[in-house]
């Protein structure tokens, strides 16, 4: 069953977030967590509060115990890394530690943004994690912003059950992307909430579409196209967009 959260306000000025966080897929080989928000801010502004963890990351989520110590690096192989320092007991001539959560597969600035790592819990284990994050203008009721999405798709072996650490993931994105938005600032919602299943395929960066109705025929036409190809399908304008079914 597909389980749909929707994130409420939590310190910020009252205002609810626009937000919302959802796990799409799950199996025994894996599963799909999407996390999605709006913030006040133009596709630049989202990119380079993105970019920088250590702004709005949760200290909680840190092997170290504080954001202050996340870089990333957005450029193809850059890194998403933590400092690990010293210990106030270590032995005299002890180095800092490190860690590299993910690394960077792609990088176009203030559009998309695909890495790939096992975060958390699932960096113990023999799986494959890649996060694909894309920076959209909107217009609307609410005022002009930015629709930042996460999508993590996640496979391999694991010593967890799908369905207990599927949902642990997702709440942790869900609080990461609750800590950006506060960051930035939130903005303002329409009368009606956005939900994840109502983000349409082309809000989601993928090398074939529909993601998750494998349809061979089509998968075979598409498995040429470029991400290039899909970013530009994706951010096409609206009067250009085929008519929702």
């Amino acid at each position: 069953m597909r389980r749909l959260l929707i994130i409420s306000a939590a310190g910020l000025s009252g205002l609810a977030v626009p937000a919302s966080a959802e796990v799409i897929q799950k199996s025994d080989a894996g599963f799909v967590a999407r996390v999605v928000g709006e913030v006040a801010a133009t596709p630049a502004e989202a990119w380079k509060a993105f970019v920088t963890p250590a702004q709005w990351w949760s200290g909680a989520h840190t092997f170290s115990g504080a954001a202050a110590n996340l870089t990333l690096d957005p450029t193809a192989n850059g890194c998403f890394c933590e400092k690990m320092p010293v210990p106030k007991d270590a032995p005299a001539g002890q180095k800092p530690g490190s860690v590299m959560h993910m690394r960077v597969l792609y990088a176009e600035p203030y559009r998309a943004l695909r890495l790939s790592g096992g975060l958390g819990p699932l960096q113990s284990e023999a799986v494959t994690g890649t996060m694909t994050v894309t920076f959209k203008p909107v217009d609307g009721p609410a005022g002009k912003g930015t629709r930042i999405l996460w999508e993590y798709v996640v496979g391999g072996y694991m010593r967890y059950k799908t369905d207990t650490i599927s949902a642990a993931v997702d709440k942790v994105l869900a609080d990461q992307l609750l800590g950006l938005i506060k960051q930035v600032g939130p903005l303002k919602p329409a009368p009606v909430a956005t939900r994840a299943d109502d983000i349409l395929p082309e809000d989601v960066v993928t090398s074939d579409e529909p993601a998750f109705t494998p349809d061979p025929a089509k998968d075979e036409a598409a498995a040429g196209e470029s991400v290039k190809a899909a970013l530009d399908r994706m951010f096409r304008k609206k009067e250009e967009k085929p008519p929702r079914r």
